[in-house]
């Protein structure tokens, strides 16, 4: 059973798209590779959001949900970010597509370091995305914050593989921790003998 909750024919289209491929698919790294080329037709479109599900939060990246599937397989989620907005250092509840509807947006990518009973962020990548961009995020090790570089308002469309209706958020956990540019001297002998 299904729940669209914007009405949009453009999104309805999206939403039988992901039902297709979830039905067709079990492997969670297929599944959330099938759904990224899935939506990367949709990006764009201007019949995919109604003005309502355009608009910004002035304080911080407002999320719009705009499907929700009653079993809870998956959510369709629309993001806008006003310039200079970010989220906080996060990872998430489940597979993840995100596609670039608008705009543009940055991810900086995180490991968690461990030292000696402290904990650390150091990062690990960093990339932009444009307009037409996808790109999948599968936990573990999906820690990642994402922001706008401006000088335009962002929307990002967001695919998971959960029920964020239901979960308020596909956030799994905040990782309110200290970033070191380099690894901890003592961190550095055992980084070297694992790689």
């Amino acid at each position: 059973m299904e729940t669209t909750l914007s009405g949009s024919p453009v999104l309805n289209e999206l939403v039988r798209s992901v039902r297709s491929v979830l039905a067709s698919e079990r492997d969670t790294g297929k599944v959330a590779r099938w759904t990224a080329a899935a939506l990367r037709p949709y990006l764009g479109n201007p019949g995919l959001l109604t003005p309502e599900q355009r608009q910004p939060d002035p304080t911080r990246y407002r999320q719009h949900i705009l499907h929700a599937d009653d079993d809870g397989k998956f959510s369709i989620v629309a993001l806008v970010w006003l310039p200079g907005q970010s989220t906080a250092v996060h990872d998430h509840v489940s597979w993840c597509v995100v596609g670039i509807h608008q705009g543009r947006e940055c991810e900086v990518q995180y490991r968690v370091l461990n030292d000696g009973g402290e904990r650390y962020l150091l990062p690990i990548g960093e990339c932009s995305f444009k307009a037409g961009s996808v790109s999948v995020l599968q936990p573990p090790g999906d820690i990642h914050t994402v922001y706008n570089p401006g000088p335009e308002t962002a929307i990002s469309i967001h695919v998971y593989g959960a029920d964020v209706r239901k979960l308020g958020s596909s956030i799994r956990f905040r990782y309110d921790l200290p970033v070191v540019e380099t690894l901890p001297v003592s961190l550095r002998p055992r980084f070297a003998a694992a790689g």
